[in-house]
């Protein structure tokens, strides 16, 4: 007996893992799959008759409708990605393939969830250019926005304060305490300089225990110097009780500005590096 493969297709449909929407020309859910309930948290009578444009984040809502435009006119789109709210008031990204069904009158979309593709895909973005222990800028980045940072200065004849800051005696609280207790020693640096600076300035982790500070549109050299006390004296407070036996940490610093000791990326960095031996050198 031959098999009917038209009777068969609404249980395919309903096996698929990726949710099918059937849309009519007034954005009116008119039939959902199975797959749709994992999907956004509603089953296939709470969806059926409301307008899909419900339950798109309003924040892709204008991308989409501009979207529904061009697929009823006849242009299909199989990567169109927004996002959704689920019932439970969770996001949801979604990879929409869609087309116009011009006979039925309606549209017909196919939804794949790629939340865990999205974050995976941003956590990389962030790796790239970010400290994977402090979370701080990395090398990479902390030049890019240095370079931006000297030629925004040079258009306004502002002045930058760049801060080579070195962790004293860091070899031996590794050696002593151990590379995990060093670890947490990095990101509470890490947040203590975050926190002495402004949205606008930049704290980068260059490699092991040296850090750098980018200032912008500084006003004066007397500006400079009190934020730097600002964060020895943060840098010296007391540790809490999970690092052990160690009561404060010091830091060296190094400072540069432009235009006074130099008018490059290279060089400013060397200046600030040097002064920051400098400094270490007074402490012995």
């Amino acid at each position: 007996m031959p098999v009917d493969i038209k009777a068969l297709y609404p249980k395919l449909i309903h096996l698929m893992m990726d949710a099918v929407f059937v849309v009519d020309a007034d954005n009116q859910i008119v039939f959902v799959s199975d797959a749709c309930e994992a999907l956004l948290g509603y089953r296939a009578e709470e969806l059926i008759g409301t307008p899909i444009t419900d339950y798109m984040h309003p924040d892709d809502l204008e991308a989409t409708r501009d979207s529904i435009v061009r697929v009823m006119s006849g242009q299909s789109h199989s990567d169109f990605h927004n996002r959704y709210v689920r019932k439970d008031g969770s996001i949801v990204d979604i990879l929409w393939s869609a087309r116009w069904s011009e006979e039925d009158g309606v549209r017909i979309g196919v939804a794949r969830d790629v939340t865990a593709l999205r974050l995976a895909e941003d956590k990389l973005r962030f790796l790239a250019h970010h400290d994977p222990l402090t979370g701080l800028t990395n090398r990479s980045l902390f030049n890019d926005r240095l370079d931006s940072a000297l030629r925004a200065a040079h258009r306004h004849r502002s002045k930058l304060a760049l801060l080579f800051v070195d962790v004293n005696d860091f070899k031996s609280i590794n050696d002593t305490h151990g590379h995990a207790m060093g670890d947490r020693m990095l990101c509470t640096i890490a947040r203590r300089l975050e926190s002495c600076v402004r949205e606008t300035d930049t704290v980068a982790r260059m490699g092991g225990d040296e850090f750098t500070v980018l200032l912008t549109d500084i006003q004066s050299a007397d500006a400079v110097s009190m934020k730097v006390d600002e964060i020895v004296a943060v840098l010296a407070e007391p540790l809490g009780a999970e690092f052990g036996g160690l009561k404060a940490v010091s830091c060296s610093i190094g400072v540069a500005c432009y235009p006074a000791d130099g008018a490059d990326a290279d060089t400013l960095l060397s200046h600030a590096d040097d002064e920051m031996y400098r400094v270490k050198g007074r402490r012995s």
